[in-house]
């Protein structure tokens, strides 16, 4: 792993860079700009930048009228602001109508830290996978950050792109990555268990894997940036593979990461399943780092995660 990047800085300096490429590209903000980082390209695409200030299902209705008009928009607030506040003209006039909207919402999960329960969102993902045409996509770096941004910004549709506040190690090497649309990425291969995991706790889970490994367990770790449409084909394989998995998600066990893996297993390759993340709870002030121990989002709560479920298939 290499340096540590927030995924919001990523999404903030790749606008820019795709605004110098594509004319069409235009920034919304609900009058977080420099939280979201959107403030970068404000500063370089004044006239294509708007601020709907606090109004966030105004951001959302302008954002489908610019697609409407041809635009190529990304509208961005925290995630509790985006899916809470502006769950209905995302879903009537953005998602119905197939419009081609980018929602990048910053500040998703725990680690919004001192902000507390109120803007520490653990439910964004469920809310928007559920909602008819809407790709949900959960980088785990600021690598994969860039890439996510340039292949929604040219995906004719509306996406969610759920992002960090806080710094994350890079886990993948940029000259390298390779983004693939609805398709996990195999970080580390394994035969007795597999770990999928997304956003920041990919890097978690390939901790939890190499410490899993010096004790003599081979655990295989899956990123899965795409929770919707997720790669049905390779948690399948997986879990015939290794017989056992673990989700790990920086958002609730409920409608997230590993609901979404449960219901493909439960169809098509039934294994013991142990999911990692938020247990039906909101969060509450403190630093990143310590809520992530306190609710249970280490390395070692992996690893034990680890524990029963092999122990639950009878290893």
């Amino acid at each position: 792993m290499s340096a540590n990047t927030a995924t919001r800085d990523a999404y903030g300096k790749t606008l820019v860079q795709l605004g110098r490429e594509n004319p069409d590209i235009v920034v919304l903000d609900a009058d977080l700009s420099q939280s979201t980082k959107t403030i970068m390209f404000a500063r370089e695409f004044p006239d294509r930048f708007f601020n709907m200030g606090i109004a966030e299902q105004n951001l959302m209705g302008t954002a489908a009228g610019l697609a409407a008009s041809g635009k190529i928009p990304f509208a961005s607030t925290f995630a509790m602001f985006a899916t809470g506040r502006a769950f209905e003209p995302i879903r009537n006039s953005i998602a119905y109508p197939r419009l081609n909207v980018k929602i990048a919402a910053t500040h998703a999960g725990l680690t919004v830290g001192e902000d507390g329960a109120s803007h520490q969102c653990l439910e964004d993902v469920a809310i928007m996978r559920a909602i008819p045409n809407m790709t949900v996509i959960c980088p785990a770096d600021g690598i994969e950050t860039e890439a996510v941004v340039r292949a929604a910004a040219a995906y004719e549709g509306p996406v969610y792109i759920r992002l960090g506040r806080a710094k994350v190690p890079n886990i993948y090497n940029k000259d390298e990555y390779s983004f693939q649309w609805g398709k996990g990425i195999t970080l580390k291969d394994g035969g007795d268990v597999t770990i999928i995991a997304t956003g920041i706790m990919a890097a978690a889970a390939l901790e939890a894997a190499e410490d899993l490994g010096r004790s003599g367990i081979s655990a295989r770790v899956i990123d899965i940036h795409t929770i919707k449409p997720i790669d049905r084909e390779l948690i399948k394989k997986a879990a015939q593979q290794t017989g056992a998995i673990v989700t790990a998600e920086e958002h609730s066990i409920i409608g997230g990461l590993g609901s979404a893996v449960a219901e493909v297993l439960c169809e098509e390759a039934p294994v013991p399943v142990i999911r990692v993340g938020a247990k039906d709870t909101f969060g509450e002030s403190g630093t990143a780092e310590e809520l992530l121990i306190k609710y249970g989002l280490t390395p070692g709560c992996i690893m034990q995660a680890v524990e029963r479920a092999l122990k639950a298939k009878g290893r």
